[in-house]
């Protein structure tokens, strides 16, 4: 069984079938993390057909020391022992820096001089940030670490606009650089753990305007998916760093990955090549999509229960008008609830800006979890969808304007989404699980209407 080929997901014709996982932290004969880097190389190995390439965010050795010839000497038994098994010649793999591998001006030398990577990047970043174009497909490695600009989480902006402009003909654009953009699992700092917070705007503008499909990014020790104004935030860093974060959820994987005019498609495998997860972006109706029906008004019985499925969406469309004045105290949009616990879906407003929350209760007697959207207006109409995509995680609940198409994940600091929650079956409108007194929603004219596509 260990040994057995693992079917790829592969695209149609003219689109492309490759690997993305990072950090693996490796280097060192002997030290843990060359075995559990070795069990998921091992995945990769088996999987038919081979990828055409390879995408690795980072941190491949331990690194972070002072001395030069230990840090080649990490690279070359990475290279030459770890990686030995791939043939690079017909799988190419490509990098991008990572705080284990170029956290000062002598490891970024020593990363130039060992990659060898394209050096069509900025002048002082050659070797360090760089673009690879295959066919219609479009590869913008950033250095999220540049020491010119201040070292860890500092990111230059002006080359990667540009770059992208020049390439706008690219039907599928990927950025990929070491340091997500939005927080992972609930992990937030500037500098170490995003971006600077002051390049965040900047950077995730130009990615949207330049139609960029997904940032592909490392170094929070997870597999996570979001979505911002409908580009792809994907972290993998589970290729063998033995940490995680948090421990009890994540696990070591790799991701392959298919890319065609229906989109991308991505199945995550762990050390037993099982598909712990995987994703459809953007999601595409079935037949079994349902068109858009309206949610009574008070208690009643729910349209569905239980879980939702894999692959499967539920879309809600909220409509109304919030109250002349601003109400801080939780107004209610739409619940659904059960004796047990509180509320497991709770979706309304809370706090003096009115900002849609979710709020879901897993167990009895368990804190719940909280995803925030935006805040609604006071006096104003509002039209919202909100979208619950389980197979996308914590990221999984999304909100759009209904004049605009790209979705928003919910922010939110939690590891897990709502892939295990059970929905029960008494939905209110308006009001809390408690009668029409309980968080009452202050404005006029709430409709909710929903449409399942359940897989």
């Amino acid at each position: 069984m260990a040994h057995e080929p693992i079917t790829a997901l592969l695209p149609k014709s003219g689109g492309h079938q490759f690997v993305m996982y990072g950090d693996s932290c490796s280097g060192v004969p002997n030290a843990l993390h060359e075995r559990t880097f070795a069990e998921v190389n091992a995945i990769v190995k088996r999987l038919a057909p081979q990828p055409e390439f390879i995408l690795f965010p980072g941190d491949e050795i331990i690194g972070l020391t002072p001395d030069p010839e230990a840090l080649r000497k990490q690279w070359k038994h990475w290279f030459e022992v770890e990686m030995a098994w791939l043939n690079r010649q017909q799988i190419p793999m490509w990098h991008t820096t990572g705080n284990h591998t170029a956290y000062d001006k002598m490891s970024e030398g020593i990363f130039r001089e060992v990659l060898q990577l394209p050096d069509n990047g900025p002048t002082e970043q050659k070797g360090l940030s760089y673009w690879i174009r295959r066919d219609d497909l479009l590869l913008v490695f950033v250095h999220t670490l540049w020491t010119g600009l201040g070292g860890e989480g500092h990111v230059e902006t002006e080359w990667l606009q540009r770059t992208l402009k020049e390439h706008a003909d690219a039907k599928y654009k990927f950025v990929l650089g070491h340091h997500p953009i939005f927080p992972v699992n609930g992990f937030s700092g500037t500098y170490q753990r995003e971006i600077g917070h002051e390049y965040a705007d900047e950077f995730w503008n130009i990615l949207v305007d330049a139609n960029v499909l997904a940032y592909v990014c490392s170094h929070i020790l997870a597999y996570d998916v979001q979505v911002h104004r409908g580009v792809l935030q994907i972290c993998t860093a589970g290729a063998g760093t033995a940490h995680r974060m948090p421990e009890d959820v994540e696990y070591l994987h790799c991701i392959q990955a298919a890319l065609d005019e229906n989109g991308l498609r991505y199945q995550v495998l762990d050390t037993d090549g099982v598909a712990r997860e995987q994703l459809q972006w953007p999601p595409t109706p079935t037949a079994a999509s349902t068109e858009w029906q309206r949610i009574k008004d008070g208690k009643f019985d729910a349209p569905f229960t239980g879980l939702i499925g894999r692959g499967s969406v539920a879309e809600f469309r909220l409509t109304g008008r919030t109250a002349q004045k601003p109400w801080a105290p939780e107004q209610t949009l739409f619940t659904a609830h059960s004796p047990e616990t509180i509320a497991p879906i709770w979706l309304g407003t809370r706090g003096p800006k009115q900002t849609l929350t979710l709020i879901v209760g897993r167990q009895p007697g368990r804190s719940p979890s909280y995803w925030f959207g935006p805040d609604l207006a006071v006096d104003s109409d509002f039209d919202i969808h909100v979208a619950f995509y389980p197979e996308m995680g914590p990221g999984g609940i999304l909100y759009r304007h209904h004049n605009e198409a790209a979705w928003t994940s919910f922010k939110a600091a939690t590891a897990t989404g709502i892939e295990n929650v059970k929905w029960p079956g008494a939905w209110n409108v308006g009001y809390g699980q408690h009668g029409e007194h309980d968080r009452p929603f202050k404005g006029t004219s709430l409709t909710i209407r929903l449409r399942q596509d359940f897989a």
